[in-house]
């Protein structure tokens, strides 16, 4: 039954890490997923604080990410147009089936509201949609660190109680 938890634990934290990277999953969320199933394998000690202080980061990254590309559009001079058409490009590049359209779908959404707000300064709807697709590279970022970090924590406590289970 352990190596059963095990598999399934490790299978949750990788695709978090996969998530991570595709806005298709949710990249924090299943990982911790993983690491709570993780402790609750037999013989282990129920880690109460590492699980706390996860979570609580797993959510404070999970409500980042979906703020930072809208931050990175009005950082970038984008309107409130261009806000909502951001984070409608984000729904809907992850719906559509065209490759790369979590990447091209807030960068077109930002372009669409700022030109729908001001269809004569396209230099300031262009300069607007990068900022929305820089802030999504940097919350993509952000998630692959803090995966790769609850990776690490996964890896840890498995070599911790290696002779337990082995």
């Amino acid at each position: 039954m352990e190596y059963f938890i095990l598999i399934i634990s490790l299978l949750f934290v990788l695709a978090g890490v996969l998530g991570s990277v595709l806005p298709a999953l949710p990249g924090p969320p299943l990982s911790w997923i993983g690491l709570l199933i993780l402790y609750t394998t037999p013989n282990m000690d129920f880690d109460y604080w590492i699980l706390g202080v996860t979570f609580i980061i797993t959510l404070i990254i999970t409500i980042l990410d979906y703020v930072i590309p809208a931050q990175g559009t009005k950082r970038f001079g984008g309107s409130k147009y261009g806000i909502w058409g951001t984070n409608i490009g984000l729904i809907v590049g992850i719906l559509t089936p065209i490759p790369l359209g979590f990447i091209i779908g807030p960068f077109a959404g930002a372009l669409i509201g700022e030109f729908i707000f001001d269809q004569n300064d396209s230099k300031r709807a262009f300069k607007a949609a990068t900022g929305s697709f820089i802030g999504f590279i940097v919350s993509s970022f952000m998630k692959f660190v803090y995966c790769m970090v609850l990776l690490g924590i996964y890896i840890h406590t498995v070599w911790k109680y290696w002779s337990v289970w082995f």
